[in-house]
């Protein structure tokens, strides 16, 4: 532990805080533990930094009774736990935001994240938190979608006093040690801590608010980006023994010279055929069909560029024309009738030469075949939100075990 000169810090009320922030949300015990507190004069309340440092300012202690201590502990753990640092650097670099103002802009949002559902039940609100309603804003938003809807101006203007530190918008401040300074948790540290929480909380569900239970249900299983593991899929399933080999004697095999006077061909294997069925029945949007498209093109990258060894088959009730791939733009989706995408790869395998990977871009309401193909098989599934009570409820046709399956769509990050 840091501190300045004697009795600059009220580290007694500050720890009997933490103690309190420990009664009323026991299975954050190991994160509120694992912060290290460094007295700063510089911070303006509590921050905290990516390497799960605590900035704590005497004066702010002082001023603060035990109780809201223990709110602003548990609030400024949860920005660790639910990575604001990391998530507030995508979304910088994916939407060109620059400087201190959006960096407070996504603090805001933060915090509005963690301050919807984290008080209450035995943890008091501090003084002068940032709640979505103050904002105008829905409650139960993920910190992405804040910064989508609010820009500041004169209804923001008395948070800018707001600073949670590096550890909640990723913006690096003029007291924050570093990676190289005392008392720093590493990545690997890091990541244990995440890990006994999400299991505390799901080991006693019924402790926590949902939102910590779908944070502990994805720290469990991580969501990850589609698109590399669509194209994972494809290369692990034209690289599956018995597809797509052959021999050459343009490379001589190794082992020649084991066998003085012969020349042994080397293994080689061609590029992979690829048929994609697309499903082209009227459940699937126009919007997923121009998905699908360019699902087709990162198909044809996860293969090395062939784009004569792929074939193209839109298909709802009924296989369609294929189609060589040549441009994905120029193909025609026809359909828009009911779905059966057994026509489609009964289609594709009929093909010569057959496919080495059938690749299906489903929302999923279809029949699959009875028997797995002769080839290895991935499935692209739209995602659904089924409305459970509605009269024309729907329930889609989970894929056969035997398909490697992907689910394409932006994956929502951990609240």
């Amino acid at each position: 532990m840091t501190s300045g000169p004697s009795g600059a810090l009220d580290l007694d009320k500050l720890f009997a805080a933490r103690l309190q922030a420990v009664r009323a949300r026991p299975y954050l015990a190991t994160a509120l533990f694992a912060l290290h507190v460094v007295e700063s004069r510089r911070v303006p309340t509590m921050a905290v930094d990516r390497y799960w440092r605590c900035y704590v300012s005497p004066g702010f202690v002082d001023r603060t009774p035990v109780e809201e201590l223990a709110g602003v502990w548990v609030h400024e753990v949860s920005h660790l736990l639910r990575d604001h640092h990391g998530r507030s650097d995508r979304v910088a670099r994916e939407r060109g935001l620059t400087g201190p103002a959006e960096r407070l802009r996504m603090n805001i949002a933060a915090d509005c994240e963690i301050n919807d559902d984290v008080y209450g039940d035995g943890l008091l609100a501090p003084r002068d938190i940032v709640e979505p309603d103050a904002l105008g804003l829905p409650e139960g938003l993920l910190m992405e979608e804040y910064v989508r809807r609010f820009r500041l101006g004169p209804h923001t203007q008395n948070l800018a006093w707001l600073d949670c530190g590096s550890g909640a918008d990723g913006l690096e401040r003029e007291w924050d040690l570093g990676p190289d300074g005392a008392h720093g948790l590493s990545e690997q540290e890091r990541d244990a801590v995440r890990f006994r929480v999400a299991r505390g909380i799901t080991g006693r569900p019924g402790d926590a608010p949902r939102s910590w239970q779908r944070w502990a249900e994805q720290a469990f299983h991580p969501p990850q980006p589609w698109r590399k593991l669509l194209g994972a899929a494809v290369r692990s399933a034209a690289s599956g023994s018995g597809a797509g080999e052959d021999y050459t004697y343009g490379r001589p095999s190794r082992r020649s010279a084991g066998v003085p006077g012969a020349v042994l061909p080397s293994l080689r294997r061609r590029p992979p055929r690829v048929s994609v069925v697309i499903d082209t029945s009227g459940s699937v949007s126009d919007a997923e069909l121009g998905s699908a498209l360019l699902e087709i093109a990162a198909i044809s990258r996860a293969v090395g560029g062939r784009r004569d060894l792929i074939t193209v088959l839109p298909c709802d009730a009924a296989a369609r024309i294929a189609h060589p791939l040549c441009r994905a733009e120029g193909i025609p989706l026809i359909g828009g009738g009911g779905t059966d995408l057994r026509s489609g790869f009964t289609r594709a395998l009929r093909m010569r030469p057959g496919p080495d990977v059938v690749v299906a871009l489903t929302d999923g309401q279809t029949p699959w075949p009875s028997t797995r193909p002769p080839c290895r098989t991935v499935v692209g599934l739209f995602p659904r939100t089924w409305d459970e009570d509605g009269p024309g409820r729907r329930v889609p046709n989970t894929p056969p075990a035997w398909a490697r399956t992907v689910v394409i769509g932006p994956a929502a990050p951990a609240r």
